[in-house]
């Protein structure tokens, strides 16, 4: 007789950064992607919390980091 799988490993939420607690994603029936943070907050988060590979090399980096910092 075949093994059942465990179905407690489809339902297990992924370890996630405290600060995307309660961030869902879903697809809509038209291809919509729907989430449940505005997406403000989840390009805020980004930018603090990924580096951006296109713009390592810049030597301007720092000030804009500063510059962005300054204006919070």
């Amino acid at each position: 007789m075949p093994k059942k799988k465990d179905d407690s490993k489809k339902h297990k939420k992924p370890n996630v950064n405290p600060k995307l607690e309660g961030f869902d994603v879903k697809i809509d029936s038209f291809g919509e992607i729907q989430t449940s943070f505005d997406i403000d907050k989840i390009n805020q988060f980004l930018n603090e919390e990924v580096e951006d590979k296109k713009l390592k090399d810049r030597d301007d980096l720092e000030d804009l980091k500063k510059d962005n910092e300054e204006e919070e």
